[in-house]
């Protein structure tokens, strides 16, 4: 994935030389978007990180750590813009010891303190006492690395105090450019210094040599006195007296410095303490900050805070950072739980549940959020639609409702459901349909508004769930994604399972309003429970299955596999027949309308049979619907003129197609009655002891193929008449003449508009009928090309230029349309070619050729419709 930032541009730093944890400012470019965009600071490969303070995209401070080169880079890494790059570099300087009591005119850095009481009573060593340049010439530092020279020189060092120093060593990291005239003198002064030393020291003994004899001789005497008295043991004795002496001295020394040393050791206690909390203020200050961002609601700051905690504190062994971190844990611990609680709340929508579980994911909250939050899903959704049962049932019986959240839960669904559907469970009546329509039909509509409220989230929650969208890049990054793809993979029978007792319930529920006989006892009792003492007529029934069917449409969309969706086809199947039986129940009454309820797919026409009073067949209708104020809505009585009822005045007022999509929707709907429809009617109609389905069947068929020439000949008039209209005006224009023409350089306009006009036909036809294609354009082909034949054969002459180009302009347009050529199209347009000279030179031929070529070529994608692999299907 491309990052949409540079990376990061470190141009400058201040200052740009200093000792360990000098504070230091960093300016440049693209240094990040915030705080949070910030994942990485090195200077002179030591990581600075934890004391960033990120202030703008063109600054940072920070502290310079105590890193092993002397000089480097300054190198910035962000999420957006990747690892960065520095034109600049820091030089990092070491520190001077100072003594205890030594003098400083600067204050000492608490982070550099050098205890050095634990040599206080140990003797310097003289090689300390040696100037920082021994060799008494510039010291100039070479560009070889320490782990080479390390590498180089195993167990030595370059340090001349050191016991292990090693010259070689000394001069590579000092003196590698240094001149060997230069070097030659530096021995020289090397052993001047030396000689100076040993006379200096030998002029000292000699000066001071009487007072050593004379010390000799005192001990000496003193010695022989205690020999012969006796008395070196002797209590009260002169040694005896000399060691009190002595350990009085030492005493006394300890007295004077006690006081110095004691408040240098609280000085030290209180300077490490201020360290510690300044340099980890991050840690002791994260349990607070928690708690404040949770109340916030800032749970992305809270989880960046705890990985970095985390990373740097997780696997410590220091006993007040384990304490200070057991806190942070305690606080995710109950900022997991608080999370898993919103997620299981209901109702939710879908981006609050994918927000925690990506939360949760971060967290590493034990087991599997994401499956806990589809079980109670599933489990709201079972709950809403018996609640919507429930309240539906005490309506009917009178009962007032108490106004529990179900009822508003179910009211804020319903409201939102037909929001996003665009209203298509509505009915176009006036508010006063809601209140006359049956108790059943509306429960029918409030059931379907929940299920398709709620399983869409529902599907597209366990999408995201098996592919692994819900969780971020940290789970991603540690594994975790793969583990609960797995986990997905193994409960895909369970999500099938819950899908399955969703659509099962909800074909229950309907069954026990509209169909309790199909339902076993046990179940009536469950999912029954309605007035059933006036029965549903056919208007509401058909009312119903529309609801139903649209239900089972939307599902589909969502490519919920059909296996799980069978059990609303058979519910439909059923309503269907229960519809006819019903219809032809009451023919007894007056005659009726009577739909059979076996709609195609994607189809608007219904079948409609007018029985008489004695129950049989007295005519056969067809009434084909099509779209005047809507989707659904256009009757055309094809047969005897009849009253009906106004089963269609609930149809929605919210599309209006052009005549020619009407006519295409009807014709593609004539087709599909006249190869399923009728049969499957006649089908039912025989299964229930109807003598003349095969009567029916026929007179329905006749009447739909009536119908079906009538309309398509009125729509190839209609899409015809204004392109063979413009063919003539369109050779004409400008005057042109066939027997004085320009030679020719191309296909001329008239017909490149004539075919993108019979591409527009080709889109509009393809867009509601694939099979309809072929026949609505070989049609219009055969007119266009009948009218080419015409005028070509009204020419009287052509020039040799005319002739090729009328020849260049037929064969381009015969070649284009070749996939839909008829025996009569391909004889017009041979009559057309007929009607020209002969091309006689081969040149002119060539020339054709190639302006063929150079036509398909240009118009190469607006001909792509009219090759046979193009007819694919589209979804409407």
């Amino acid at each position: 994935m491309s990052r949409a930032r540079q990376p990061p541009l470190v141009t400058g730093i201040s200052p740009n030389e200093g000792t360990p944890w000098t504070k230091v400012t960093i300016r440049g470019e693209n240094l990040g978007t915030g705080p949070n965009d910030l994942i990485g600071l090195s200077i002179c490969g030591h990581n600075c990180l934890l004391t960033a303070e990120w202030m703008s995209a063109s600054k940072i401070v920070c502290r310079v750590g105590p890193a092993k080169d002397d000089k480097g880079e300054i190198i910035v890494t962000t999420r957006s813009g990747g690892r960065g790059t520095s034109t600049v570099s820091f030089k990092l300087l070491k520190h001077e010891k100072i003594g205890i009591l030594d003098q400083s005119a600067v204050w000492v850095d608490e982070m550099n303190y050098y205890d050095m009481r634990t040599d206080r009573n140990k003797g310097i060593s003289p090689l300390s006492l040696r100037p920082a340049n021994p060799l008494g010439i510039e010291i100039d530092k070479g560009k070889v690395p320490l782990k080479e020279l390390e590498s180089m020189f195993p167990g030595m060092s370059g340090d001349f105090t050191s016991e292990n120093f090693s010259a070689t060593w000394y001069l590579i990291e000092n003196h590698s450019v240094t001149s060997f005239e230069q070097l030659r003198m530096a021995a020289s002064n090397l052993k001047k210094q030396a000689s100076k030393k040993n006379e200096g020291s030998l002029a000292y003994v000699k000066g001071g040599l009487s007072t050593f004899f004379e010390a000799q001789d005192a001990l000496a005497a003193i010695h022989q006195k205690l020999e012969s008295d006796g008395t070196e043991k002797v209590e009260g004795s002169m040694t005896q007296r000399l060691e009190n002496v002595l350990n009085r001295a030492s005493d006394t020394a300890d007295t004077l410095f006690q006081e110095v040393l004691g408040r240098k050791d609280k000085a030290d206690s209180t300077r490490n303490a201020l360290n510690v909390l300044q340099r980890f203020k991050f840690l002791f200050n994260l349990p607070l900050n928690i708690e404040r961002n949770i109340q916030k609601g800032d749970y992305d700051v809270v989880i960046n805070d705890y990985e970095k905690a985390k990373s740097l504190f997780g696997n410590t062994e220091v006993p007040v950072f384990k304490k200070v971190y057991a806190e942070v844990e305690t606080r995710i611990s109950a900022l997991r739980n608080l999370l898993l609680d919103k997620l299981l709340e209901t109702p939710s929508t879908l981006h609050d549940q994918k927000r925690y579980i990506r939360y949760l994911s971060d967290l590493h909250a034990p087991g599997d959020p994401a499956w806990q939050c589809i079980i109670a899903q599933h489990k709201w959704i079972l709950q809403l639609m018996q609640n919507c049962k429930e309240d539906f049932i005490k309506e009917q019986r009178g009962l007032e409702l108490d106004g529990d959240h179900r009822s508003s839960a179910l009211s804020r669904i319903s409201h939102t459901a037909s929001l996003r559907r665009g209203s298509s469970f509505q009915t176009p009546r006036d508010d006063s349909w809601h209140y006359k329509s049956p108790q059943q039909v509306r429960f029918v509509e409030k059931l379907s508004d929940v299920v398709i409220s709620q399983l869409p989230n529902f599907w597209k929650l366990w999408i995201s769930y098996v592919n692994g969208s819900l969780f971020s890049e940290t789970g991603e990054k540690s594994g975790q994604v793969e583990k609960l793809k797995k986990n997905a993979r193994q409960r895909q029978n369970d999500f099938k399972g819950m899908i399955e007792e969703v659509t099962r319930r909800l074909v229950q529920l309907v069954r026990g309003a509209l169909l309790p006989g199909t339902l076993r006892e046990d179940q009536r009792r469950l999912y029954g429970g309605w007035d059933t003492k006036t029965p549903l007529t056919g208007t509401w029934l058909t009312q119903v299955i529309h609801t139903i069917r649209l239900s089972h449409e939307a599902l589909s969309a969502l490519e919920i596999p059909n296996d799980l969706l069978q059990v609303i086809q058979d519910l439909l199947l059923d309503l269907r027949v229960h519809c006819l039986l019903t219809t032809l129940q009451h023919t007894a009454e007056a005659p009726r309308l009577m739909e059979t309820l076996i709609p195609p797919s994607k189809c608007n026409l219904y079948v409609c049979v007018c029985v008489s009073k004695r129950g049989c067949v007295h005519a056969m209708c067809i009434y084909v619907l099509a779209f005047v104020k809507r989707a659904d809505l256009c009757v055309f009585s094809l047969s005897v003129d009849m009253a009906s009822p106004d089963v269609f005045g609930s149809i929605h007022e919210d599309f209006s197609p052009s005549p020619e999509q009407r006519l295409l929707i009807i014709l593609s709907n004539c087709q599909y009655l006249e190869r399923h429809t009728f049969l499957n009617l006649a089908d039912h109609l025989e299964k229930h002891g109807f003598t003349t389905a095969e009567k029916i069947t026929r007179v329905s068929k006749e009447a739909v193929r009536e119908l079906d020439e009538r309309l398509f000949e009125s729509y190839i008039e209609k899409k015809s008449d204004p392109i063979v209209g413009s063919l003539e005006p369109g050779i004409y224009a400008g005057y042109f003449d066939w027997k004085d023409c320009l030679p020719p350089t191309g296909v001329r306009s008239y017909l490149k508009e004539a075919l993108v006009s019979i591409i527009s036909v080709h889109a509009e036809v393809f867009t509601v009928s694939k099979e309809l294609v072929p026949r609505v354009l070989s049609r219009i082909i055969e007119s266009v090309a009948e009218e080419m034949s015409r005028l070509m054969q009204c020419v009287s002459s052509f020039s040799k230029n005319g002739a090729l180009q009328a020849r260049l302009e037929i064969c381009a347009l015969k070649d284009a349309v070749a996939a839909y050529l008829t025996t009569e199209s391909q004889a017009s347009f041979k009559q057309a070619l007929e009607a020209l000279p002969q091309l006689q030179s081969g040149a002119d031929k060539k020339l054709l050729e190639e302006l063929l070529n150079k036509f398909k070529s240009s118009m190469q994608f607006q001909l792509t419709c009219f090759q046979p692999s193009s007819v694919q299907p589209v979804k409407r």
